[in-house]
């Protein structure tokens, strides 16, 4: 029980990054000046990354220096790509590709990881881009080539970044904050010079983008992918991916929060993309907790059956007691199952 409630904590711990990236498209679009993608990345990353090192004061050494830039490029320096899709294209048409990144993150484990994608896994992972799909997708939605290849292109180094994240694991001795500034420095790092050389700095930050950017390099940032990279080390890489789900979903509410409705098709949509999230979350367990199940009601039994021999006067050499003590009995029934 204890087990299953410190697991519950960490999917919902780790639910709040993705939750808290569904706010992007509505921070971009009405907080910050527009066509500056790589400036809203480089602020995203760069301070919060810096401000982490700062207060772990622990650098990568050995292999983990190259590894902390494959991973900064690729869970970080990727981020302007998402704030193209965003400026690009309709929150909820960008939305739709990130909830892609499930069925990626299967066939990426495929092949880093060894893990095999179950029939309940794929299923599920194309339900919920179909729920989500229904919520967000509409006649009017316009479709722009450049805002279509930064979003697939933004859930592809995502996906491919949770799976090396899990395969790679953390250092002994470093915890989930250091190795989310390791990352955010070098993905920042990596977009500074990109930064300056093609967009540079805003001609006017107000009050409102100052606050975006402040939003996003913290509850967006530093915070997000600290939880992030420790539920990536503590779940099982199938329960962790489809909690990015959470993004255009969180997105869906803040659009009917600000007076938007939904169809009913909508509504199902929302709901079936619901119904996935939560089941890629219980599926793992329920296969795990029947094994172990079964595993101790066998051990149990054994023990049981032999105490109700005792108890009903049965002698170990008598015929009931024979009957009830057939050596190999409980492993040819479960062989049988």
């Amino acid at each position: 029980m204890h087990r299953h409630t410190a697991q519950a904590a960490t999917v919902l711990l780790t639910a709040l990054a993705p939750a808290s990236w569904g706010t992007t498209y509505v921070v971009t679009t009405r907080l910050l000046p527009p066509g500056h993608p790589l400036f809203a990345g480089l602020m995203r990353a760069l301070p919060a990354g810096l401000l982490a090192l700062a207060l772990t004061r622990v650098l990568p050494h050995g292999a983990w220096w190259w590894k902390t830039g494959v991973l900064g490029v690729l869970n970080i320096g990727a981020m302007p790509l998402l704030f193209v899709a965003a400026e690009r294209l309709p929150g909820g048409v960008a939305a739709t590709l990130g909830a892609a990144q499930p069925l990626l993150v299967a066939g990426l484990g495929l092949g880093l990881l060894h893990d095999r994608p179950t029939a309940w896994r794929l299923t599920w992972g194309v339900l919920g881009v179909l729920g989500v799909g229904l919520v967000v997708l509409g006649p009017r939605a316009r479709l722009d080539a450049v805002g279509v290849l930064a979003g697939l292109g933004h859930t592809a180094m995502m996906a491919a970044g949770v799976v090396l994240t899990k395969r790679w694991g953390r250092p002994a001795g470093v915890g989930p904050l250091t190795l989310a500034g390791w990352q955010l420095t070098v993905g920042g790092l990596l977009l500074l010079p990109l930064t300056l050389a093609a967009e540079g700095v805003p001609q006017r930050i107000d009050a409102g983008a100052a606050g975006g950017y402040l939003w996003l390099g913290s509850m967006g940032g530093l915070i997000a992918y600290t939880l992030w990279f420790r539920g990536i080390g503590s779940l099982p890489v199938a329960a962790s991916a489809p909690l990015v789900l959470l993004s255009p979903l969180v997105a869906t509410v803040i659009g009917v929060a600000q007076g938007e409705s939904l169809s009913l098709p909508q509504t199902l949509g929302f709901a079936l993309a619901l119904i996935a999230l939560l089941a890629a979350q219980l599926a793992p367990g329920v296969r795990k907790n029947t094994a172990e199940t079964k595993e101790n009601l066998d051990a149990e039994g054994h023990d049981d059956r032999r105490a109700r021999g005792h108890r009903d006067g049965r002698r170990p050499g008598g015929r009931r007691g024979e009957s009830a003590r057939t050596p190999g009995a409980g492993a040819v029934a479960e062989a049988g199952e």
